[in-house]
């Protein structure tokens, strides 16, 4: 299934109703007074976070909502009926903005979060409102305010534990599948991801978090280039990167620290907060040579980058190394978990 997570929406809210004028003319009441009721007011559009659903797909086929108008006033004190509001429901995840101004109105983070996109309008005043003692037989009455409008963009953001990074043939389709049930494709052929999947992994029968395989970068990709800068977003949630590396490269003329260095790079070019997070070396595909050559290939690496946080040489494909590496994930993020000051995983907003 393709992943949809982009879309552009107008939202519309319906106007209040007028207030009415009337006045209140009865054989058996001589002096019947005012009598307008108020307008109702208008319909409002509303988001809410469903966690039954993944892509925002439903947005690309209709994008414009409208609420209805609320009724206007009528005499003999009748208030005008208020118009139902318009509930779009939308995956956890989900950032909302303006489209004009950029800014973030919401953030649907957890189930059952809901925001207010398009505020109805108020309905009218009616000319009960205006009686007084001087003013015994009022005219006045107030129209219905409009409902706000508004041209939105939002966008998914995938929410996993642990986001895997890397460029395209690093391995993280087949590392996903080796620690968790997640089977995206894999292929014994250079091949990139063509869209993020979700996998979870259990470390025992207790404790398990969810890793987010992100489509393949290349340099360039926080100026667009390749596909991966389309989803660059999605590793904004996660608490921690793992950085899969191939340590023996398709191609031999390429250098494994210079690609570490160039997509550590495009992370700060995209977002200097995401940059920021905790970025885990995991060397992959070690089966493709001995198993001292490959610590020694690893030993090389890290040297070369002068590494200091932790590193793993795996295989991906034997599974050889990855439930290490799973505990050591599992042990970072239960500590994170209990840190007060990250009861939420950062969405790279904040500063």
């Amino acid at each position: 299934m393709k992943f949809f997570d982009e879309a552009k929406i107008e939202v519309i809210a319906g106007k209040g109703g007028d207030g009415s004028a009337s006045m209140r003319r009865e054989k058996s009441v001589p002096r019947g007074g005012p009598d307008g009721g108020d307008g109702g007011r208008g319909g409002s559009i509303i988001a809410v976070a469903d966690s039954n659903l993944n892509t925002l797909i439903d947005y690309r086929y209709q994008r414009i909502f409208k609420a209805q108008d609320g009724e206007n006033g009528r005499k003999r004190d009748q208030y005008g009926k208020g118009a139902d509001d318009i509930v779009l429901r939308m995956p956890v995840g989900t950032v909302i903005k303006d489209a004009e101004s950029g800014r973030v109105i919401a953030d649907l983070a957890k189930n059952g979060d809901r925001i207010t996109l398009a505020q109805g309008g108020k309905g009218g005043l009616g000319n009960i409102h205006f009686k007084s003692s001087t003013n015994r037989a009022p005219r006045q009455y107030t129209r219905g305010m409009p409902g706000e409008q508004k041209n939105l963009e939002m966008e998914l953001r995938v929410i996993a534990d642990v986001g895997l990074l890397g460029m395209p043939n690093a391995g993280k389709s087949t590392f996903i599948r080796a620690v968790s049930a997640a089977r995206p494709k894999v292929a014994d052929y250079p091949f990139t991801t063509l869209h993020p999947n979700l996998g979870v992994v259990r470390v025992d029968d207790s404790r398990s978090f969810v890793v987010a395989d992100i489509p393949g970068l290349i340099e360039g990709a926080a100026e667009g280039a390749g596909l991966g800068h389309q989803f660059l977003r999605h590793l904004q949630r996660t608490y921690l990167l793992l950085h899969l590396v191939d340590l023996v490269p398709f191609d031999e003329g390429t250098d494994p620290a210079k690609e570490v260095r160039a997509l550590a790079a495009e992370l700060k070019k995209y977002d200097a907060a995401l940059a920021k997070k905790p970025r885990w070396l995991v060397m992959n595909k070690a089966d493709l040579v001995e198993p001292a050559e490959a610590k020694k290939l690893a030993a090389a690496l890290v040297k070369k980058l002068k590494w200091t946080k932790p590193w793993f040489l795996i295989s991906g494909l034997n599974g050889e190394g990855c439930r290490e590496v799973t505990f050591k994930v599992m042990d970072f993020l239960e500590a994170e978990r209990r840190s007060p000051s990250r009861r939420i995983a950062p969405t790279g907003d904040e500063e």
